[in-house]
């Protein structure tokens, strides 16, 4: 799918049959995991492809998350059992044109009709699953008070589209979108997430739950990358002794293998902190989402010069991966934002 640039519709009911989606949730069908749990399963997924891993986590940190902490519950009884079969797509649109790293400037609005119903104007980009999608989480600034809440918006829905951002040279396993809201009516009852305390809170408790996702996930992608090189090192021959014979190559690798294993404690520590509730907090996450992400990043290009000139070729993963890794360093929190 990763040559296609396609959105393969089978992923999610297979990992709706293995209980992978929105796995930490208790109950609505969910198989309610550790969040250590959570984290190798992210891990394992990115092995394959961030593309597959990111359709997860939007599934299962930021559409189901949203609507588990703050919906209520009939809306979690609506979506959540569908959602966590893979039937139901969710998306989650937070990102703008001009407001990508300070969703404090969102321009996205919602109006009180004051007869029950909301009117939702704006645009969100980069925002992943959104041409598929089923139901999107919408964040937009109320006009009553200017707060920012967050909003259920069914696919189908009038004035509501969703077009496919084309060409990318990464995440090409999974389809990234526009959203446009052009006068889009949704009843408040039925909507409005209510249990989110106006403001970024909400949307950030949803985020932070995914970047620790993508924490684990990025050491996955790392650990592909560490097994071809490695294999790749000890088939290939040059000046009639395998590259693994030489302490350049042998010095890639051990620093690669150094970075991959202290990305993994430092997962699994926050991964245990967030299992006992009150002993993590945001910063953590930060720190686990930045340093995973942008080791794995140098890691990924340093390992693919073992390989040459067929670094070129995409039927090696480390060009793959490198290439996606430079948009996973970049989203939910790019690598200098979690820096400040």
């Amino acid at each position: 799918m990763w040559r296609k640039e396609a959105w393969d519709p089978t992923i999610l009911p297979a990992l709706g049959e293995l209980g992978l989606l929105g796995p930490t949730i208790q109950g609505y069908g969910c198989a309610g995991v550790s969040n250590v749990a959570y984290g190798l399963i992210t891990r394992e997924m990115e092995r394959v492809d961030s593309g597959y891993r990111s359709i997860m986590s939007v599934q299962s940190s930021l559409a189901m998350g949203a609507i588990y902490q703050f919906g209520t519950e009939a809306q979690k009884e609506k979506y959540l059992p569908e959602m966590a079969k893979g039937k139901m797509v969710g998306c989650f649109g937070l990102t703008e044109p001009n407001h990508g790293s300070d969703p404090a400037g969102m321009e996205t609005t919602a109006e009180d009709t004051g007869d029950g119903e909301i009117i939702l104007n704006g645009s969100k980009t980069w925002i992943s699953s959104s041409p598929y999608a089923d139901i999107a989480v919408i964040w937009a600034r109320c006009k009553w008070d200017n707060k920012v809440r967050g909003f259920l918006v069914e696919k189908g829905t009038k004035g509501f589209t969703c077009p496919a951002i084309k060409n990318k040279i990464s995440l090409r396993a999974s389809v990234t979108g526009s959203i446009f809201l052009e006068d889009v009516r949704v009843k408040r009852d039925e909507s409005l997430l209510v249990r989110a305390r106006p403001g970024l809170g909400a949307p950030f408790e949803c985020l932070n739950s995914a970047r620790y996702g993508i924490a684990w996930g990025a050491l996955g992608a790392l650990e592909s990358c560490i097994d071809e090189a490695k294999q790749y090192a000890l088939d290939r021959k040059q000046f009639k002794k395998p590259l693994a014979g030489f302490q350049l190559v042998q010095k890639k690798l051990v620093d690669a293998h150094t970075e991959a294993a202290l990305g993994f404690a430092a997962c699994m520590l926050v991964g245990r902190a967030k299992d006992k509730r009150g002993e993590w907090n945001p910063q953590m996450v930060s720190m686990v989402k930045r340093n995973s992400t942008g080791k794995a990043l140098e890691h990924a290009r340093n390992l693919g010069t073992i390989l040459g000139g067929n670094i070129c070729s995409d039927e090696y993963a480390i060009g793959r991966h490198s290439h996606n890794l430079e948009v996973v360093a970049t989203y939910e929190g790019t690598h200098d934002i979690h820096g400040e």
